[in-house]
């Protein structure tokens, strides 16, 4: 049974006290669905969100890390340090990683790598542009970014991953792929999986849907039978927005 997930990115929001009040207010708020409950503050915050979360069921997910164990890495953050203060899961991947960093599909299977090695769960996001969509290319965009990055493991390592598709013409922007297409592509992810593994490994691969999930859209996109989640920007930073996803399912 593929695990129900809502992981919120909070991206490059909140500083300590406002990260404290909205963890104090997450924590108020009552969940009735089965989804596991993901929070991805600044790397400065999370040691403080760490502590507060401890004794509740919400875990708290890096933005990022880098793929060295350590070295002159000026302003980076490995696996180790992540560990060192209780983070178990990263994101890896985010299209605003790819488009205002320049990370590349190589750069990218390093992290995994690196991530996997310390027994850590990846979250991996990946997704096309516009100028994809209206191509065409969707598909050979999603599935070149996920054979590039991830084909070299072997099947017991997705054991420890997550897919995330964002198409990026939908993030913040107010826009949102239909539910029919959330599921179109989702379908096709797994069976890229299959083709490569075997469908009981692409049957075991939560895939969770980015892109503009609000409470308005949430049940209608988790509905779909091949979307197990979301991960969430704006609607992630209050909380009642947040659970009202997290709720939806």
């Amino acid at each position: 049974m593929r695990k129900h997930i809502v992981a919120g990115n909070w991206k490059m929001n909140n500083g300590l006290i406002q990260t404290k009040t909205l963890i104090s207010e997450l924590k108020q708020q009552k969940k009735t669905s089965d989804a596991e409950v993901m929070i991805a503050p600044a790397f400065t915050n999370l040691w403080p969100a760490f502590e507060a979360t401890r004794q509740y069921p919400i875990e708290v997910v890096a933005q990022n890390m880098h793929f060295a164990d350590a070295g002159a890495y000026t302003g980076e953050i490995s696996a180790g340090m992540l560990k060192s203060i209780g983070i178990q899961t990263v994101i890896l991947g985010h299209s605003e990683r790819r488009a205002y960093f320049n990370e590349t599909d190589n750069d990218l299977a390093k992290k995994v790598d690196t991530a996997l090695a310390n027994e850590m769960r990846v979250i991996f996001c990946f997704g096309e542009e516009l100028d994809d969509r209206k191509a065409g290319n969707h598909e050979k965009v999603v599935e070149s970014q996920i054979k590039n990055a991830l084909f070299h493991l072997e099947a017991s390592a997705f054991k420890s991953i997550v897919l995330a598709y964002e198409p990026v013409w939908a993030i913040g922007t107010g826009e949102t792929a239909t539910p029919e297409q959330a599921q179109d592509m989702h379908a096709f992810i797994r069976k890229t999986l299959a083709d490569k593994y075997s469908s009981e490994t692409a049957n075991s691969v939560s895939i969770l849907y980015g892109g503009s999930v609000k409470p308005n859209n949430a049940k209608e996109i988790f509905s779909k039978p091949d979307v197990d989640g979301g991960l969430i920007g704006g609607a992630s930073l209050k909380a009642d927005d947040f659970f009202a996803i997290v709720n939806a399912f």
